[in-house]
């Protein structure tokens, strides 16, 4: 529809009761659907609510009315960073939860719940907020809790390792010293007098040891020893449940003075010090009671984190619910900034991009919207007049998504633009499967494609990485490869490199065995009688496989076939110029532009291909009326060659340079009228677009009248159709005509060297089916012969390994490198021979407000 009648259409409001109305999906595919910019007008109190049933249908593409505002003065900012604070605080939760190992529920996005109402909104905050107020609690205390713990294991510990450091120094009478680390001022003092050793005990991280010893050693001159013992098990940190691995030590030491500077090295070292008595008796009592005490504070840790792990349990099953609510909520509040106020600041003004099959939607969910909050004015939703090219919007579903997605990679159709996804559907797979034409190779892919498309809801919340959502997003591209490959397969007669034998061979042999095995200047003609009636039912004979001169014939059938299939393919891209030019009302490049392109591309490369099967005919078929020697079958490369150089080659003796008597004149035609397309593409458009600029220029000045020729000249066809065309047909209104001149030379020159090129482009069909053929050959001859060829027990051995490594190999070289060579391949016979015929792709794609969208992006990130 063109673009001026849709602004033109009025669309009244759904009643109620009515239901919205669907829209084909294989419509839609033929090319984007038609969009119409909007202008809704939306009351404060319903805004939320509004917004919030548009994003739950997703149709509806707002535009950014407040582009020259700064971010931080939109009107709804504060309610975003409400929004932002949940999501701290929902990102701590999570973070707790998944640090206490604690599973979460995956929520389907289909099961996700609606947008909060702001009623709700107020709940939730104060929840989230006593929520993460319990678990920091809970955290904290057990975090203290931890640091009392570790601070009596380690005490527990030093009391232990110093056993056997103090019992060295009893024997040497050093055992009546009553001084502790904080040992009092006397004690030191007598013990000083009598000449005794004063000590220090803690505990130090082990990786600081070699830099502790050194450090006192210097203060002291040497005059500390220092003992020290690896704790037997690593403890854990209560902040991070890190591992710590300490040492215990004891420095002895004589004067108060190096025990002064022993605590400051030791504070610097950030070793823990404890008291520790130097009687056994003492130290004996006081390990009992700290091991009484490790007892008491294991139990309560033990009670504590029965209790977080509880609490956590519970908060996780409602985690995936307020994620996505606050998830929601945010992208309201975003969108609601796109919204402009009114002077009145009683209404809220938005547009947006709306396919318009969905407008009766847009209309009813801005109802909805309304009636939730109980507003007694309504909502409005008008379409406006716009000279913007629209978003180009492509209404797929889970078989046509992962095609059209090969499209938009190339480039985003333009608006209204025919859309080549429809028939890649049959085009891309039936490429592919010539350069992949495998039986069995095609098996194994349509098998791998068909897992993927029945288990396809289990398989969907599979997070395998991007290589597996690439290969899960164009299942149906793999189901449907496998079963053309599965096609040409059969055609070629090709399954792992062998032959089948289904129809029996149609070759026949009329010498007895003897003379065939002896007699070595024996050639074979493959003419025999009754040919007519024992023609091969279909595909290739089997005797084919064993001949000498397979590859000659394999060579010439497929290099023919790539050739076929390649102008065929180009003429229907061609041809499909045609819809857009009649849809944009372009209808004078129908003829200045498609017909010498396909009078042209027919008459030069289709005469070529109709040569081939005029050749197969006459050559080689025995009941034709008009057959010939086969000897005599000229080449068509040769024959395509002399008619482009006007030229003539020597037949072979006793046979005819042309296949039929006025071929020469024929041909000659052909050439001479491609010739003439040329210019027609050349100057044909351009000039038509200067004389329309000359005929329906307003004349000025005649009889004093200033309306003469103004009122009566009517608006050119070609005008009409640039304004219409959204980005599917540019217009050359304000175009220089020798910008023009230039620009069609440029296509002209394009076009028809592109002819050449990409029909020659198109023999790589033949060059993967011959060398995906020629590898599969190779892997069975020189791998899974080598069991084969054993008759012995050896053998069966042999082939259970050598088998392993085939399969493999056949599975890694020929399904996945060839395969993915082949894809690749394909695509770009697409992308370049076959969408340059009539695609622009210079669209931008519809995005509209979808929750479903969202939350799909953040379950991927």
């Amino acid at each position: 529809m063109p673009k001026n009648e849709a602004k033109k259409k009025e669309y009244s409001p759904i009643q109620q009761g009515e239901q919205p109305q669907a829209s084909s999906s294989m419509g839609a595919m033929f090319r984007s659907e038609e969009m119409a910019l909007c202008q809704m007008f939306i009351q404060p109190e319903a805004a939320y609510t509004s917004v919030s049933e548009l994003g739950e249908t997703g149709a509806v593409q707002f535009r950014d009315l407040n582009a020259d505002v700064n971010a931080f003065q939109r009107k709804f900012v504060n309610e975003v960073r409400r929004c932002d604070e949940m999501e701290r605080k929902l990102r701590y939760i999570e973070a707790e939860v998944k640090k206490d190992s604690v599973s979460v529920p995956d929520l389907p996005i289909q099961d996700a719940p609606r947008a909060p109402n702001p009623r709700e909104i107020i709940d939730l905050e104060a929840h989230l907020e006593k929520t993460e107020n319990e678990i920091l609690e809970l955290s904290q205390n057990a975090v203290n809790l931890k640091s009392n713990y570790l601070e009596l294991t380690e005490l527990r510990q030093v009391l232990e390792k110093t056993q056997g450091f103090f019992s060295d120094q009893e024997s040497l009478n050093l055992d009546s010293m009553k001084s502790n680390l904080i040992g009092e001022e006397t004690a030191a003092q007598a013990a000083a007098q009598a000449g005794r050793l004063g000590f220090i005990a803690g505990v130090i991280q082990r990786e600081r040891i070699p830099g502790f010893e050194r450090m006192l050693w210097r203060i002291s001159r040497g005059n500390v020893f220092l003992r020290q013992a690896e704790l037997d098990h690593p403890l854990e940190d209560p902040s991070t449940g890190n591992p710590l691995y300490k040492t215990v030590f004891v420095a002895f030491f004589q004067g108060e003075q190096l025990k002064s500077r022993i605590k400051k090295v030791c504070s610097g070292y950030h070793a823990s010090l404890y008291p520790c008595p130097s009687g056994p008796d003492e130290r004996e009592e006081m390990l009992k009671g700290v091991r009484t005490r490790l007892e008491d504070l294991n139990l309560v840790l033990n009670q504590t984190q029965d209790h977080r792990q509880r609490v956590l349990v519970s908060v996780a099953k409602e985690l995936p619910t307020w994620s996505v609510m606050v998830c929601k909520m945010k992208a309201i509040y975003h969108t609601l900034n796109l919204f402009n106020m009114d002077v009145s600041k009683k209404c809220l003004i938005g547009e947006c991009w709306v396919p318009v099959l969905d407008l009766q939607i847009v209309q009813k969910a801005l109802s909805d919207g309304s009636a939730a909050v109980g507003s007694t004015i309504p909502s409005f939703l008008n379409v406006i007049e716009t000279n913007e090219a629209p978003p180009t919007f492509n209404r797929t579903n889970k078989f046509t998504r992962g095609f059209q997605n090969l499209i938009d990679a190339y480039g985003v159709a333009s608006y209204r633009e025919c859309n080549p996804a429809l028939y890649t559907i049959i085009t891309f797979p039936f490429l592919f499967a010539i350069m992949f034409g495998d039986l069995g190779h095609g098996v194994i892919m349509a098998l791998f494609g068909a897992w993927l498309v029945i288990w396809e809801k289990k398989l969907a919340s599979v997070r395998a990485g991007e290589i597996w959502t690439i290969f899960f997003g164009g299942r149906y591209i793999i189901l449907l490869m496998g079963l053309f490959s599965m096609y040409t397969g059969f055609v070629y007669n090709d399954i792992f490199s062998k032959a089948m034998n289904i129809f029996g061979s149609r070759w026949v042999i009329n010498y007895n065995t003897s003379t065939v095995m002896r007699n070595p200047d024996l050639q074979l003609d493959p003419f025999y009688e009754d040919y007519d009636e024992n023609i091969y039912p279909i595909g290739l004979d089997p005797a084919w496989m064993l001949a000498t001169n397979k590859i000659i014939f394999l060579n010439s059938y497929k290099m023919k076939l790539s050739i076929i299939f390649g102008v065929i393919h180009m003429i229907f891209g061609v041809c499909m110029s045609v819809v857009n030019f009649n849809h944009f009302r372009k209808r004078s490049s129908i003829i200045l532009e498609f017909l010498p392109q396909v009078i042209f591309l027919v008459l030069l490369f289709a005469y070529m291909v109709f040569m081939m099967f005029f050749k197969w005919i006459s050559y080689g078929y025995h009941g034709a009326p008009f057959v010939q020697r086969a000897g005599c079958a000229p080449s068509v490369l040769i024959m395509f060659i002399n008619m482009m150089l006007f030229k003539a080659s020597e037949p072979f003796e006793n046979c005819d340079e042309y296949m039929f008597s006025f071929q020469s004149t024929l041909q000659m035609v052909f050439v001479l009228i491609g010739v003439l397309c040329i210019p027609v593409m050349l100057l044909g458009k351009p000039l038509f677009i200067m004389m329309t600029r000359r005929k329906h220029r307003a004349p000025t000045g005649h009889n004093g009248d200033i309306n003469q020729g103004m009122e009566m000249s009517p608006e050119p066809e070609e005008a009409k159709a640039s304004a219409q065309s959204g980005g599917g047909a540019h217009g050359h209104d304000d175009e220089p005509m020798s910008e023009i001149f230039i620009h069609q030379a440029i296509h002209t020159i394009e076009y028809v060297l592109s002819t050449i090129s990409h029909t020659a482009s198109y023999l790589r069909l033949w060059a993967l089916s011959l060398a995906h053929a020629q590898l599969s050959e190779v892997l069975w001859n020189m791998v899974l012969q080598m069991g084969l060829k054993n008759s012995s027990y050896v053998g069966a051995i042999m082939l259970y390994v050598i088998f392993a490594a085939w399969a493999v190999l056949t599975l890694a070289i020929l399904v996945m490198m060839e395969g993915l060579s082949a894809f690749l391949h394909t695509l770009r016979l697409h992308w370049v021979e076959f969408m340059s015929k009539f695609y622009e792709g210079l669209g931008y794609l519809f995005q509209p407000f979808s929750f479903k969208a969202i939350l799909a992006a953040e379950d991927e990130d």
